[in-house]
């Protein structure tokens, strides 16, 4: 388990995620807890506990970038190996069309994201901005 002070920074890491163009990589921001059942290239399956950080979507494939907090480290994960996704602050239990669901999270996140910027930079109020997803 990572100590207490590690995970603060891990996750202030992942609110410093903004939409951008990383060579041929859109990469959007995504926010969340999510339990992934996760097949690796050999076909074993594993539970993954992680906090989402960024949506990579490229050429051929989509990663999502997180921290997996049993590993205690940053790792990619390919869309298409994600069997299983549970969305730890809903319950949703997505096990079909995850790479479809995982791009309109990244959007909302994105676009909350940047109404929570103008509020800032005009001084006014973001409450909206920080709504559960």
């Amino acid at each position: 388990m990572m100590n207490h002070e590690k995970w603060l920074n891990l996750n202030a890491a992942s609110q410093a995620v903004r939409e951008r163009m990383d060579g041929p990589w859109r990469v959007l921001p995504i926010e969340g807890r999510f339990e992934l059942v996760y097949e690796d290239e050999a076909g074993a399956r594993s539970i993954r506990r992680v906090v989402g950080q960024e949506l990579k979507v490229g050429p051929g494939k989509t990663l999502l970038g997180a921290v997996d907090r049993d590993r205690d480290a940053y790792r990619g994960f390919r869309a298409d190996r994600i069997r299983l996704l549970v969305d730890m602050a809903t319950g949703a239990v997505v096990e079909r069309n995850i790479l479809d669901w995982l791009l309109k999270r990244a959007i909302r996140t994105a676009r909350e994201e940047a109404r929570a910027r103008a509020a800032r930079a005009s001084g006014a109020p973001a409450a909206d901005a920080f709504k559960a997803c």
